[in-house]
């Protein structure tokens, strides 16, 4: 829906998305003003919010006298442990990468539960992401028991090496002890392992890609700690262009308020989007080195080569880490 909002009297309305850029008189002064699109009222509603949060961090003595807007929504990294907070996920936290967008006049939408590192998908998706070439086979297992809507599945251990073996033995009962998995049962005289599984929404989401987007966000962080470096951060970041396109950057961090780092996390099919990515980092005006493809199971060679091709950063998830130091 439009909006319609009258600049004398402050009459709101809403209106269909066919009268959008239409002016019209109020309905009840009469004044003429313009019908604007959803977008444009949530952005100027989070600018507002974002500068009246940094003054009352101001005036509660958290931002000292000329510290950068950028900086002042930069939590005390000595202070949090990256992995079990909620305070990126805030209004505050965010401003600094608001305020970035909104220079280069696109509106953005964040999610805020997207950066919420007090559950344990950050935990899983280190854990995936740190030993992928052995856990692959349950990751892709669960994926396809979700897809095909069955309660469980099994994962054989008889063509694995004993330290392959316990590895996804112990993986999966992690999974259970984190409940990612309803039940587990190792079933030694047949060697393998039985995963009764989990149906909420997130934890299918997590297994069909999004735990490549926590594992993004966590060795960002990490590194962004390691360094001392201040930030701001999100996950699953709505954009709207100028010209009306709408992407959703799986990874952004902002660091010292003038460095962007843009991930995107394919577990699967990439080529398509290859064009997609290009237009969107010229828009964005974002270095090469620093607009990544994290693509799984990608061969180093074959990274190297399609980097080499285009104007885009092309890794791995063993790269990953490797390619974010040098950034940094």
């Amino acid at each position: 829906m439009a909006i319609f909002r009258c600049s004398k009297c402050a009459h709101l309305q809403e209106y269909p998305d066919s009268q959008l850029g239409e002016t019209i008189a109020c309905p009840r002064c009469r004044h003429p003003a313009r019908v604007y699109g959803m977008m444009f009222f949530i952005g100027r509603l989070l600018d507002k919010c974002f500068e009246g949060q940094r003054e009352i961090a101001r005036l509660k003595g958290s931002v000292t006298a000329g510290q950068s807007a950028a900086h002042a929504g930069a939590p005390p990294l000595d202070q949090i442990d990256i992995a079990n907070t909620d305070q990126f996920a805030s209004v505050l936290q965010h401003g600094p990468i608001f305020d970035w967008f909104h220079k280069k006049q696109i509106q953005v939408q964040p999610n805020m539960r997207g950066v919420d590192t007090t559950g344990f998908f950050d935990e899983v998706a280190v854990l995936i992401g740190s030993n992928f070439a052995i856990l692959k086979e349950v990751v892709e297992r669960i994926r396809w028991a979700q897809q095909k809507e069955h309660a469980s599945a099994t994962i054989h251990l008889d063509r694995k090496s004993p330290p392959e073996a316990q590895a996804i033995s112990t993986f999966c009962q992690q999974l259970y002890d984190f409940s990612f998995v309803a039940k587990c049962f190792h079933n030694r005289p047949e060697n393998n392992v039985r995963l009764i599984l989990q149906t909420a929404p997130t934890i299918r989401d997590f297994f069909n890609g999004e735990w490549l987007e926590w594992y993004a966000l966590m060795s960002c962080l990490t590194y962004t700690k390691e360094r001392g470096k201040r930030f701001s951060c999100a996950r699953n970041l709505s954009i709207t262009l100028q010209n009306g396109d709408s992407h959703e950057l799986d990874v952004f961090m902002l660091i010292d308020g003038k460095l962007p780092i843009c991930i995107e996390c394919k577990t699967g099919e990439y080529r398509q989007n290859i064009d997609k990515y290009l237009g969107l980092r010229k828009r964005l005006g974002i270095a090469a080195e620093s607009f990544i493809l994290c693509i799984t199971g990608l061969s180093d060679e074959h990274a190297k080569g399609l980097t080499a091709m285009y104007d885009l950063t092309f890794v791995n998830e063993r790269e990953l880490a490797t390619h974010l130091a040098r950034i940094f």
